[in-house]
């Protein structure tokens, strides 16, 4: 069943491997000899699906989640169920790529206007005058 992402991307099953490995923290005993925590494993360098500029800025959001092979790799091992920490790996790797196709807004630089150069120039003043009449003159 594909990995639905957005609306209009989806990942095909077959680019996502996960496997079990030992995981630490709460099980008692059962956390030695179950094999709990899903590690999950996305190629994002060849996966087909994503866009060129989604690959990208994903590989770069990854940091050291990405081997230098470009391959993600997500470790969930926040329950004691093989399930849940397999759904749990999937979701952190579709809100990464979600994050990554996600397009900034186009910020326009700008300038202050006159009047709001005026009105800070003015606040300056303003401010200088009342240190000015704070001053203490010991000339005497």
């Amino acid at each position: 069943m594909p990995i639905a992402i957005l609306p209009g991307l989806t990942l095909p099953d077959s680019e996502v491997t996960v496997s079990y490995i030992l995981a630490s923290g709460p099980g008692g005993q059962n956390v030695n000899k179950v094999a709990t925590a899903a590690q999950l494993r996305f190629d994002a360098a060849r996966s087909a699906a994503l866009p060129e500029r989604v690959r990208t800025r994903l590989l770069e959001l990854a940091g050291s989640r990405a081997t230098q092979d470009g391959v993600i790799v997500i470790t969930a091992r926040r329950f004691r169920t093989q399930l849940r920490n397999r759904q749990d790996a999937i979701e952190r790797l579709a809100e990464l790529i979600r994050q990554a196709a996600h397009r900034p807004a186009f910020r326009v630089a700008t300038r202050p206007g006159r009047a709001a150069r005026e009105r800070r120039l003015q606040g300056k003043a303003h401010r200088a005058g009342i240190k000015r009449t704070r001053a203490t003159h010991y000339d005497e």
